[in-house]
C-alpha cells in the first residue's frame, strides 16, 4: 500500500474509531450512573424498586439495539455507509447531551423518567446502527491486505470507553462532595459529550464513502430491500446465524465475564477492598488492548477461524477454573496481605483477557468478510447487535439468578462455559475462513 493510501486509511481509522469510542462512552456512562439516576428520576419508598427501574431503563437501550441495526443497516446498503455513519453519531450525541439537561422527578414529575426513557431508546437505536456499521465501513476502507490487524483497533474502543467513563466519574466523586455530585456533578459527563460530538462530527465530515459502495453504485448493483433479501438467501441466512452465535455472542459472553463479572465477583464474593479491585480491573483492561491487536494480526497470518475458535474453546476451558482460583487467591491475600497472591490474580486476569482478545481481535474484519458487498451492512449489523443486546445484555441477569438458585458464586458461570463450548464447536465445523475474501464481491 502506498504512503498516500496509508495516510488516507489512518484518517479513516481515527475518525471511525473516535466515533465508536464516543458511542461506547455515551452508552456506558448511562450504565455507570444507574445508581445515581434511581432516586433522581424514579423516587420510591423502596430504594431497590427505584434501582430496578433505573436498570430497566438501561436495559431498554440494549433491547432496541437490534431495531436500530435493522433500520440503519438497510439504509447503509441503500444510501451509503457514510450517511448512516453521520446520522448515528449525531443521534447518539444529541440524546446523550440532552440527558445532562433533563429535569429531575422533583422538578418535572412523571415527565422526567418519560424523557429519560425516550432518550435511552434513541441511544439504543443509534448504537445499533453504529456498532457493526462502523466495522463494515472501516473494513471496506482497509483493502484486501492485513485487514485483521488494521481493523482490530476498532475493538479497543469499548474498553477505552469504559475506562474513560469510569475514570471521569471517579475524579468527579473525588473532587465534589456527595451532595454536589448528586445535585449537578452527575451531569458533567453528559455535558462533555458536546465537545466529543463536535470533534467526531468534524472528523467524519471529512471522510469519503467506501470504495466498495462507490463501485456498487457505479455498477447499479444495490439491492432495494437488503434485509428481506438476506433472510431469503440460505447462504446469507446461515452466515448471519454463525456470526450471531459464534463470533458476536461469543465475544459478548467473554466481554461480560472478563470486563464486568470479574470486578463484581472480586468485590462481592471474594470481598477484596474496592480500591484493589479497581486497580486490578484497570490492569486487566490495559492488558486487553495489545492482546486484541495481536489477535487481529495473528488472524492475518493463520486465518480468522483458527483464532476465533481457539478463543472460544480457551474461554470455555478457563472460565470456571479461573474464577475458582480468583476466589482462593483472594482469600489467601486477605489472610496474608502478600503481593504474591495479587500477582497471581493479575496473571489469571491476563489469561481471561487473552481469551476475549482472540475472539474480538479478528471480529471487525470477520463481520464484513462473511457477506456480499450489496447486502453487507444489513447482514452484519443485525446479528451482531442481537448478540450484544440480548445475549450480552441478559447474561448478568442469568448468571446472578443461577448463582442465587445454587447458592454459590460460580454456579452461574456454567452458563457462559456451556455457551462458549457450543459456539466453539459450531465454529470449528461450520464457520468459513474469510481472510482472503475480496470485499468487492
Amino acid at each position: 500500500m502506498s504512503n498516500q493510501n496509508n495516510h488516507t486509511y489512518r484518517k479513516v481509522a481515527i475518525a471511525a474509531c473516535f466515533g465508536t469510542f464516543l458511542e461506547w462512552y455515551d452508552f456506558l456512562t448511562f450504565a455507570t450512573l444507574a445508581v445515581v439516576f434511581a432516586p433522581l428520576f424514579f423516587p420510591s419508598t423502596d430504594p431497590n424498586t427505584a434501582l430496578l427501574a433505573s436498570l430497566a431503563t438501561f436495559g431498554v437501550g440494549m433491547v432496541v439495539r437490534p431495531i436500530g441495526a435493522a433500520l440503519f443497516g438497510s439504509m447503509g446498503d441503500r444510501i451509503g455507509r457514510k450517511p448512516v455513519f453521520m446520522i448515528t453519531i449525531v443521534l447518539m450525541g444529541i440524546a446523550t447531551v440532552s440527558v445532562g439537561f433533563l429535569p429531575t422527578y422533583a422538578q418535572a414529575g412523571i415527565w422526567a423518567p418519560t424523557l429519560l426513557v425516550a432518550l435511552r431508546l434513541l441511544q439504543g437505536l443509534s448504537a445499533g446502527g453504529e456498532i457493526g456499521g462502523s466495522a463494515v465501513y472501516l473494513t471496506e476502507h482497509a483493502g484486501n491486505e492485513h485487514r485483521g490487524f488494521k481493523t482490530s483497533f476498532l475493538q479497543l474502543m469499548g474498553p477505552l470507553g469504559i475506562l474513560f467513563s469510569t475514570l471521569q466519574i471517579a475524579l468527579l466523586r473525588n473532587y465534589l462532595s456527595s451532595e454536589e455530585f448528586q445535585s449537578w456533578g452527575w451531569r458533567v459527563p453528559f455535558w462533555i459529550s458536546i465537545v466529543l460530538l463536535l470533534i467526531a462530527f468534524k472528523a467524519r465530515m471529512a471522510l469519503e464513502e467506501t470504495p466498495v459502495f462507490l463501485e456498487l453504485s457505479k455498477n447499479s448493483n444495490k439491492i432495494e430491500n437488503p434485509l428481506i433479501t438476506n433472510f431469503r438467501d440460505p447462504q446469507t441466512r446461515k452466515r448471519m446465524f454463525l456470526l450471531f452465535f459464534c463470533i458476536s455472542s461469543g465475544g459478548a459472553v467473554l466481554f461480560f465475564c472478563v470486563q464486568v463479572y470479574t470486578a463484581i465477583f472480586l468485590k462481592t464474593s471474594v470481598k477484596l477492598p474496592p480500591e484493589i479491585v479497581d486497580q486490578l480491573s484497570l490492569y486487566s483492561t490495559l492488558c486487553l488492548l495489545p492482546l486484541t491487536v495481536f489477535a487481529g494480526w495473528l488472524s492475518d497470518k493463520v486465518g480468522r477461524k483458527a483464532v476465533v475458535v481457539s478463543g472460544l474453546i480457551f474461554g470455555a476451558a478457563i472460565t470456571i477454573p479461573a474464577f475458582n482460583a480468583l476466589q482462593y487467591l483472594g482469600n489467601t491475600y486477605q489472610q496474608t496481605s502478600g503481593n504474591g497472591a495479587l500477582l497471581l490474580i493479575s496473571a489469571i486476569l491476563a489469561c481471561l483477557s487473552l481469551a476475549l482478545a482472540l475472539v474480538v481481535g479478528p471480529q471487525t474484519a470477520f463481520l464484513a468478510e462473511l457477506f456480499p458487498a450489496n447486502s453487507r451492512n444489513s447482514a452484519a449489523t443485525l446479528p451482531h447487535n442481537l448478540a450484544a443486546g440480548w445475549i450480552g445484555g441478559l447474561l448478568p441477569l442469568i448468571v446472578t439468578w443461577l448463582n442465587q438458585q445454587w447458592g454459590t458464586a460460580t454456579a452461574g458461570l456454567w452458563y457462559p462455559t456451556i455457551f462458549l463450548a457450543s459456539a466453539g464447536l459450531t465454529a470449528l465445523f461450520y464457520l468459513p475462513e474469510t481472510k482472503k475474501v475480496d470485499l468487492n464481491t
